[in-house]
């Protein structure tokens, strides 16, 4: 497992889990969606990756994605 696809899953993960919580909780949680989504067009703008930049420290094998904004 590298680091793209630990980013990869956990963003599309939380969208369709805040999208759940969304529909059958509150839609406050839609504004889960809408921080994982800016985040994710930042990252491909910039290179910048939070989540990506955790995992690296915790010795995740890098990607071809992220090795440069790591």
């Amino acid at each position: 497992m590298n680091i793209d696809k630990l980013v990869f899953r956990i963003a599309g993960s939380l969208v369709l889990v805040s999208l759940a919580l969304g529909y059958w909780l509150s839609p406050y949680w839609l504004w889960l969606t809408a921080f994982v989504g800016a985040n994710m067009l930042q990252a491909s703008f910039t290179g910048f990756c939070p989540l990506a930049k955790i995992l690296a420290k915790l010795k995740v094998r890098p990607g071809p994605a992220f090795t440069d904004g790591v």
